[in-house]
């Protein structure tokens, strides 16, 4: 449906006289009527303005859609008026509106409003159209106008749809799979729109994967982005143009990974070596565009938060039915209840008996998964559970999960040469009996006995820690989860949390948790708080960051924080450094690594004193955020 075909000429207002908001809808409500297009002009009035009072129509950049549905059409039209002078229409950002579209559409009929209000939408980013409407002399003028643009889309359609057209997929994934894969998925749908380009991405979340890409779509594909901090199957790709980034490249640089995947600027992704086995390819090279150090890095990254979002879950619930039990007996007054004594058990025996027992295991198998594959995975799960059973805590997984993955690799040249007939034995016997036997015989005879003696270390380290110290502690535990929210740097935190849980030190996960839900939580208060130093669209994103600021999802900081950095970050990092800090000074102790608010009632210690430090936390964000930030008003007079 194009816009000019909703246009009339008898519902074109070249200079309102109207003065007010209330008085520029009566204006434009009354030609609809008096041109015979709606016989209800009262209630049409009341529908529009209901919709105002739902949210003002002005959207900004000088322009107002208002829209309303009544029963008095028969076919949506719209009504324009404009005004030289500018009305104060509470637009967006706070600026005097100088063009109107109202929309008028028939009930019954679905949304059409609202398609018109995406392709009116679209049009108005282009300043040169919404000045070429200004400066319109004529009646005819403004219908040429919008009739130009209407088949300059059509054009932009019609490539797009083009078999010569540029297309492109991509993949995005982060550890927990919560925020970061979802926000840079959308963020590069956002940005491909805008600068006019097909694009399909499949997100691998802690729901699965979502948006799954076809051969087909691959195959046809100028280039594929993966922005993903885990392991994804690439062999899919092979022969493309595959550009590689950390997830968090994908919220805060869509545009030039787009750009780098149309200029097809990555390399092509290589054909796989085979030993002779084709269900256990070898790469020929990898990243080789990369510095050694460099390569190192990020893949030992990416193999740890592969073994991460696995482990998580087992942490989650485990650590959770653990902290109910603790809370019922604290609480219970005595436990002589038969009921209570069998709760207790039950949770005790699901949670730390098995539950947790998988946590080592599942991390040490899916690190070693990432280096080697599927052969990895039983090596790495043996490795896990011997360093479970030696007490050599978090650190005893990683190292059974590279050491196991390493070995399968180098078992992998070893039988390179193996007669063609043995290659069916090679997955399902050769690769599971000896990767099992030298991890196991490694960790058995090299690993266990100087980790058990660091882990117990660890542990007299943390038992023996002055207040000083702790809170030094927490006070930087909370501030990394701040700095780069859901980056890096946030996930070392992260990690050091959980790998203390393992050590039956949970001070350091409560620090770690009110760092992490301070940044989005500061920053929704002072949204609030602070009206005037965020625009519309900010203010309503800051609402749906109370959530995820309750959720544990430091993520939604990131929108406001790319786009004022000098001001947002110093004000949530330190924010989150004093929630941690007074965590630790509370002395709060977290047995689960996730659940936000949810879990507050289940802590080591006083819950009302974790409140209140997060609490401190937020509200010292919110009222640096309020006093740094300028006023948008002023911002856009500067510009």
């Amino acid at each position: 449906m194009n816009t000019r075909d909703l246009m009339k000429s008898d519902l074109i207002i070249i200079n309102l006289n109207a003065r007010t908001k209330e008085e520029v809808i009566e204006d434009l409500v009354q030609r609809l009527f008096d041109s015979g297009y709606i016989s209800d002009r009262q209630s049409f009035k009341e529908a529009i303005l209901a919709r105002e009072n739902q949210c003002s129509t002005g959207i900004g950049k000088g322009v107002a859609i208002p829209h309303a549905k009544t029963s008095s059409l028969h076919e949506p039209v719209i009504v324009f008026g404009r005004s030289v002078q500018g009305i104060d229409y509470d637009a967006l950002d706070g600026q005097p509106t100088h063009l109107f579209f109202m929309i008028a559409a028939p009930e019954g009929v679905k949304n059409q409003h609202l398609e018109v209000i995406s392709s009116l939408t679209s049009y108005l980013r282009d300043s040169s159209f919404r000045e070429s409407l200004k400066k319109a002399k004529t009646v005819e003028d403004i219908l040429e106008t919008i009739e130009k643009k209407d088949k300059g889309k059509m054009k932009d359609i019609q490539e797009a749809r083009s078999p010569n057209s540029k297309k492109i997929v991509a993949v995005t994934a982060c550890p927990t799979g919560i925020a970061h894969t979802y926000m840079a998925a959308d963020a590069l749908v956002e940005k491909a729109k805008e600068m006019g380009i097909t694009v399909k991405v499949e997100t691998q979340g802690s729901v699965g994967i979502k948006n799954l890409l076809t051969a087909h779509e691959i195959k046809e594909a100028t280039a594929v982005i993966v922005a993903a901090d885990i392991q994804v199957e690439m062999e899919r790709f092979q022969g493309k143009h595959v550009i590689q980034a950390p997830v968090s490249e994908g919220i805060r640089r869509p545009e030039a990974l787009i750009q780098k995947a149309l200029n097809q600027e990555g390399p092509i992704y290589q054909e796989k070596v085979l030993d002779k086995d084709s269900t256990n390819p070898i790469d020929k090279r990898e990243n080789n565009h990369m510095n050694p150090l460099k390569r190192g890095i990020k893949n030992g990254y990416q193999h740890i938060m592969n073994g991460m979002s696995n482990m998580l879950p087992f942490v989650v619930s485990g650590g959770i039915l653990m902290a109910i039990s603790t809370t019922i007996v604290t609480n219970a007054g005595g436990l002589d209840h038969p009921f209570l004594q069998s709760l207790i058990k039950a949770f005790i025996y699901i949670g730390d008996g098995h539950a947790l027992l998988f946590i080592l295991p599942v991390l040490a198998g899916f690190i070693a998964v990432s280096i080697a594959d599927r052969p990895g995975f039983a090596p790495g799960m043996v490795g896990g559970l011997i360093a479970a059973n030696g007490e050599t805590g978090f650190l005893g997984g990683i190292i059974a999960g590279f050491l196991a993955g390493f070995i399968i690799r180098a078992l992998r040249k070893v039988f390179l040469h193996v007669p063609t007939a043995l290659n069916g034995l090679k997955p399902v016997l050769l690769y599971p009996l000896f990767g099992v036997l030298i991890t196991g015989m490694m960790m058995v005879y090299v690993v266990i006995d100087p980790l058990r003696g660091l882990h117990h270390l660890i542990l007299q380290f943390f038992s023996e820690m002055g207040t000083v110290n702790l809170v030094l502690l927490g006070c930087v535990l909370g501030g990394m989860m701040a700095i780069d929210m859901g980056g890096p740097i946030n996930k070392i935190a992260f990690t050091f949390g959980i790998a203390m849980l393992d050590s039956d030190a949970f001070t350091p996960q409560a620090a770690v948790m009110a760092g992490g839900m301070v940044p989005p939580l500061g920053i929704a208060l002072a949204t609030t708080l602070f009206k005037k130093k965020f625009t519309q669209q900010e203010r309503e994103a800051g609402r749906a960051n109370y959530m995820m600021g309750l959720s544990f999802i430091t993520e939604g900081a990131i929108p406001f924080a790319m786009k004022d950095p000098k001001r947002i970050i110093p004000s949530i990092v330190i924010g989150s450094s004093l929630a941690g800090a007074l965590s630790c000074v509370f002395r709060i102790g977290l047995q689960t690594p996730h659940g936000g608010i949810f879990v507050f009632p289940f802590v080591y210690g006083n819950p009302f004193l974790y409140l209140l430090a997060v609490s401190v936390g937020v509200f010292s964000t919110a009222l640096m955020v309020g006093f740094l930030k300028e006023d948008v008003n002023s911002i856009q007079e500067k510009v």
